[in-house]
C-alpha cells in the first residue's frame, strides 16, 4: 500500500467500458513530498470520496482491483482510505 496526496483529478470522455462512472484521481507518493523522488505521480480509481488536498491510502496491483469490486477491470491503483490525521505519519 501506497500513502499519497490527491492533487488533481482526470476528465476522460472515452474509457474502457469497466470504467464508466469511476472517478479517477492524481496521486502525489508521501515518499516524494518528504524529498525522495523515486516514486512519480499516479492515477487511482476513488473508492471512497476522496478530494484533492487529502492524503489517501492506496491499493495497488491485484489489490486495487479486487478491493474496489472491479477484478475485470484495467485498474492498477485504487483509493480504499482517507487519512484523517496526516500529522501522525
Amino acid at each position: 500500500m501506497i500513502i499519497g496526496k490527491v492533487v488533481g483529478h482526470v476528465v476522460s470522455t472515452r474509457k474502457n467500458e469497466n470504467l464508466i462512472g469511476q472517478k479517477l484521481l492524481i496521486v502525489e507518493p508521501l515518499e516524494k513530498l518528504s524529498g525522495n523522488m523515486g516514486e512519480a505521480d499516479f492515477i487511482a480509481i476513488d473508492n471512497v470520496g476522496a478530494g484533492v488536498g487529502e492524503t489517501v491510502l492506496v491499493a495497488t496491483g491485484s489489490a486495487a482491483r479486487i478491493g474496489c469490486g472491479l477484478e475485470g477491470a484495467p485498474v492498477d491503483a485504487a483509493i480504499v482510505g482517507i487519512i484523517d490525521d496526516p500529522s501522525s505519519l
